[in-house]
C-alpha cells in the first residue's frame, strides 16, 4: 500500500527546514517519521501511516525525513534519489512511494525506479546531486542530535515516541485518551531530574504546614501512631503506622540502595578499583568526620547516640539540585556525589543494625540465617524468578523484625542475594524473535479465531524477555520508582511533621548545633579531605574533569542528610522534645549545605588538573 495522492484538503509543502510534509501547516496533531527505503519494517511503517492519515485526515500533518540504515550505500543513494526528484522534479512524495512499496520488502531496485522517473542514478562525485546530499546529510544531523538509533523513528508533536507502533497503537498515541496522557505526564515527570526531589519537598512542607495548624496539628501527629496488622492462629502483630512505615516501607528504599550499590561493584562505575576508591574515601571521610564533631559538642549521655544522624546524604534532593544546575556540574562529579550518596545510605542502615538495636531475641536471630542461606543457595543454584526472592524476602522482613535487630536491613539482605546474570547475547536473541515472529505471521492457519499470537509463541518471547534483564536488574527497575515517589514521599509526610517552637531552641541548643554543625561543616570537610588523602597516597584518581573547589561543593550538598538523618534521628531519641529539635536542626541543615552547594557549583570552571588543590 502506498501514501494517496495528496487529497485536496492536504496541501504539499517545503519549509526552510527541507521538510516534505502531507497535510495542513496548522493541524492539531504532527507526525513526523525519521526512515530508510532499504529498511523492510520502514515499508511495513508506511502501510501504516497511511492508513492513519486516512483516518485522522485534516487533524493530522505528516513529515518525512530521511535517516538511511548506517553504513548502507543504497540506503543512502535511495534518500539522495528522492531528494534530486524534489529539487529537479517536485515529485517527492510519487518516488518516495515508489520507494516505499511494501510489497518489496525493503528490497529496492534503485536503477529501475530511476529509470521509471527518468532520473540518473545518484553518484556522490556529481555536482548535480551535492545540494541533494547535503538535505540528506542535514536530516541525518537531526535525528542524531534528537536521539534517533534506527529507522523507522517517530516524533508526535516534536515529541520522541518510543511506544509499539503498529497501528492502533501509534492511532492511540496520535489520540492522546485521557488515560494515555496521564501516563505520559507521569513519565515525563518521572524522567524530569528533580522531581524525586520535588516530591519530597511537597510532602516536608504539607507535614510542617499540617502539624502547625491548630485545628488539624493535633489528629495529623496522632494518626500515625494508630496501631494496626492481623492475628494468626491466636497470635497478633500489630504496629503503629508510623513504624509500618519506618520498618517497613522504608524496607523498599534499602532494597533499592543495596541493588544500586550491587550494580556499581559488579557493572557500573566501581568495577576499576582505582575508580571506585575516591567515592569510597569520600564516603567513609563524610561518615568518620561529621560524627566525631557531633560528639564533640554532646556530651557522653543519652543525646550522644544521634551522632548517626549527622552521616548520611539524601540522594534525591542531591540529585535535583544537581539537576537544575545543567551543565555547571560534570558528570563525573554526579557519578561521585551519587555514589558516595548511595554508600552512605549503605553504611547508615548498618550502623542502624549495629548500633541502635535495644534488644536481641536469638531463636528470630538465628532463622533469620536460616532463610538468608535459603536466599543464597537460590542465588548459588541460579534460580532466576523473582517470587520466590520476594516470598522468602517477606518472611526473612518478619524474622528480622522480630530478632531486634532493624528490619530495614532486610532490603539490603535480599539485594545482596538476588542473582545477576551474564551478558545476554542479543544477535541471539534477536534471531530467536524473529523466528517466533515469521511462524506467526507466515504459517498462521487462516481459520484462525483472534489475531493474537499462540499461547506457545507468547510463552517463548516471555523466556526472551526475561533473559534480557537478571533479576537483580528486573527488581531494580521495578522497585526504584515506587521507592522514589511513594515510599520516601509518605516518609517524609510521616516524619517531618513538627511543631515549631522557640524553645527548642533554648532547651536542646547544643544537640542542633551538633546536627547542624556535622552536617554543613562535617560533610564537606570529611568528604575532601579523606578524598583528597586517596588521591595523594594514590590509593584512587581524580577525574580532571572536575577541580577541588567543585569536589567541595559536591560534599557541601552532600550535607542535605534529610531521609536517613530523620530515620536515625527517629531511633535515636526516644524523647519527643529532642527528636522535634532534632528534625529542625536537620532541616535547617539540610536547607543551608544546599545554598552553600549550589553556591560554590554556581560558577562555572575549567577542568583542573590533579595537582591543584
Amino acid at each position: 500500500m502506498r501514501l494517496a495522492n495528496t487529497p485536496t484538503s492536504f496541501k504539499k509543502r517545503r519549509d526552510s527546514r527541507t521538510d516534505h510534509s502531507l497535510g495542513d501547516a496548522g493541524a492539531a496533531i504532527t507526525l513526523v517519521e525519521y526512515g530508510s527505503y532499504f529498511s523492510s519494517t520502514c515499508h511495513t511503517a508506511h502501510e501504516i501511516i497511511t492508513g492513519l492519515r486516512e483516518e485522522f485526515g485534516n487533524q493530522l500533518r505528516y513529515i518525512y525525513r530521511h535517516f538511511p540504515i548506517p553504513d548502507h550505500d543504497e540506503a543512502r543513494k535511495a534518500a539522495i534519489l528522492a531528494e534530486y526528484a524534489a529539487e529537479k522534479h517536485d515529485n517527492f512524495w510519487d518516488v518516495h512511494n515508489a520507494l516505499m512499496d511494501s510489497e518489496s520488502g525493503g528490497k529496492v531496485n534503485l536503477e529501475k525506479i530511476a529509470k521509471d522517473f527518468n532520473l540518473p542514478m545518484p553518484e556522490e562525485d556529481n555536482p548535480e546531486f551535492k545540494a541533494a546530499a547535503a538535505r540528506v546529510d542535514k536530516h541525518i544531523d537531526e535525528a542524531q542530535n534528537t536521539g534517533v538509533l534506527l529507522p523507522p523513528s517517530f516524533f508526535i508533536n516534536g515529541r520522541l515516541y518510543d511506544g509499539p507502533w503498529d497501528e492502533n497503537s501509534l492511532a492511540e498515541a496520535l489520540a492522546r485518551p485521557p488515560g494515555y496522557r496521564l501516563k505520559k505526564a507521569a513519565t515525563d515527570f518521572v524522567q524530569w531530574g528533580p522531581s524525586a526531589g520535588l516530591a519530597l519537598l511537597l510532602m516536608v512542607i504539607v507535614a510542617v504546614t499540617v502539624a502547625n495548624t491548630e485545628a488539624w496539628g493535633p489528629s495529623f501527629l496522632s494518626f500515625w501512631k494508630t496501631s494496626f496488622g492481623f492475628t494468626f492462629g491466636g497470635a497478633e502483630f500489630n504496629l503503629p503506622l508510623i513504624k509500618w512505615i519506618n520498618d517497613g516501607l522504608l524496607s523498599i528504599f534499602f532494597l533499592v540502595v543495596g541493588l544500586e550499590v550491587k550494580r556499581e561493584f559488579t557493572v557500573g562505575r566501581l568495577t576499576n578499583p582505582r575508580a571506585a576508591g575516591l567515592p569510597l574515601a569520600g564516603s567513609v571521610g563524610g561518615v568518620v568526620i561529621p560524627a566525631l564533631l557531633y560528639l564533640l559538642i554532646v556530651p557522653f549521655g543519652p543525646l550522644s547516640m544521634g551522632w548517626g544522624t549527622t552521616i548520611s546524604t539524601d540522594t534525591a534532593f542531591a540529585i535535583a539540585i544537581i539537576a537544575f544546575m545543567g551543565k555547571r556540574v560534570p558528570i563525573e562529579l554526579r557519578v561521585f556525589l551519587t555514589v558516595c550518596a548511595i554508600i552512605d545510605d549503605l553504611i547508615s542502615i548498618l550502623i542502624v543494625a549495629l548500633f541502635y538495636t535495644d534488644e536481641i531475641r536469638l531463636g528470630f536471630l538465628a532463622a533469620s540465617a536460616v532463610v538468608t542461606g535459603i536466599l543464597i543457595v537460590m542465588n548459588r543454584w541460579r534460580f532466576y524468578r523473582l517470587l520466590p526472592y520476594i516470598v522468602f524476602g517477606l518472611v526473612l522482613w518478619f524474622l528480622v523484625h522480630e530478632s531486634g535487630i532493624h528490619a530495614t536491613l532486610t532490603g539490603v539482605i535480599l539485594a545482596l542475594c538476588m542473582p545477576t546474570r551474564p551478558p545476554a547475547n542479543f544477535k541471539a536473541l534477536d534471531l530467536q524473535a524473529r523466528r517466533i515472529f515469521k511462524a506467526e505471521s507466515e504459517f498462521r492457519p487462516d481459520d484462525a479465531e483472534s489475531e493474537a499470537p499462540s499461547r506457545k509463541s507468547i510463552a517463548m518471547l516471555n523466556s526472551i524477555h526475561d533473559r534480557l534483564e537478571s533479576p537483580a536488574t528486573k527488581a531494580l527497575h521495578g522497585a526504584e520508582p515506587w521507592s522514589t515517589y511513594f515510599v520516601l514521599p509518605i516518609f517524609a509526610l510521616a516524619n517531618a511533621g513538627v511543631i515549631v517552637t522557640t524553645e527548642v531552641f533554648t532547651t536542646d541548643f547544643r544537640l542542633m548545633l551538633a546536627i547542624f554543625t556535622g552536617l554543613v561543616i562535617g560533610k564537606p570537610i570529611g568528604i575532601l579531605l579523606f578524598s583528597w588523602l586517596a588521591v595523594k597516597f594514590n590509593i584512587a584518581d581524580k577525574p580532571v574533569s572536575y577541580n577541588w573547589r567543585q569536589l567541595t561543593g559536591a560534599g557541601a550538598l552532600a550535607g542535605i542528610g534529610f531521609t536517613m538523618s530523620l530515620f536515625i534521628a527517629s531511633e535515636a531519641f526516644p524523647v519527643p522534645t529532642d527528636f522535634a529539635a532534632a528534625k529542625i536542626a536537620i532541616f535547617l541543615a539540610s536547607i543551608i549545605a544546599a545554598i552553600i552547594g549550589t553556591v560554590v557549583l554556581w560558577k562555572r570552571v575549567l577542568p583542573a588538573s590533579d595537582s591543584e588543590t
